[in-house]
């Protein structure tokens, strides 16, 4: 008996994470990104570097500190941001961005929120910098998606669709009702 749901090779998994990487989603968070390290940009060389200059010593190295992470953050971002869109305009094979994704450290430089001096640091800086962390929980999760699935291969397994093999063994146990 044959169902929907029966292993064939043309029912294969949905890969939804290269699937995201390449929609309109991927370009909205890419843009997202890149606006940030812009405005970061244009902060830290303009207003940023004038509201340093006025806070007291304890602020002041925390404003150092933490301006630093978040250039830092930003960077590796960006880093990832450009390697996935130059696998997914065909720029780069997924293995070479792999191997350069190596050099990029997603998971490094969180901010220190309860630190010394971060109360007194300027508001737009916090802004940015909470800004950034929500930015790479996004592209972290996007990562992990995609790297999962790469680890996966996004191939039937060898026994076939779990869910079919699953839905056999309940028409072999309940007798030849269609189940699906």
């Amino acid at each position: 008996m044959t169902t929907p749901f029966s292993p064939t090779p043309s029912n294969r998994t949905i890969d939804f994470a290269g699937r995201l990487a390449n929609s309109d989603m991927f370009d909205a968070l890419f843009h997202d990104g890149m606006a940030l390290v812009e405005e970061t940009a244009a902060y830290l060389d303009g207003d940023g570097r004038v509201e340093s200059k006025s806070l007291p010593r304890a602020p002041s190295l925390a404003y150092a500190t933490e301006s630093m992470r978040l250039t830092t953050r930003l960077m590796q971002m960006a880093s990832w941001l450009l390697l996935q869109r130059a696998v997914n305009e065909g720029e780069m094979s997924p293995e070479q961005a792999g191997n350069e994704k190596n050099k990029v450290r997603l998971d490094t430089l969180s901010s220190t929120r309860d630190g010394t001096g971060w109360d007194q640091l300027p508001e737009r800086l916090r802004n940015l910098i909470d800004r950034s962390v929500r930015l790479q929980e996004r592209v972290l999760h996007l990562d992990r998606m995609i790297h999962e699935s790469d680890r996966a291969g996004m191939q039937m397994p060898a026994g076939g669709n779990p869910v079919a093999a699953q839905l056999s063994a309940l028409s072999a146990a309940f007798g030849s009702g269609n189940l699906s």
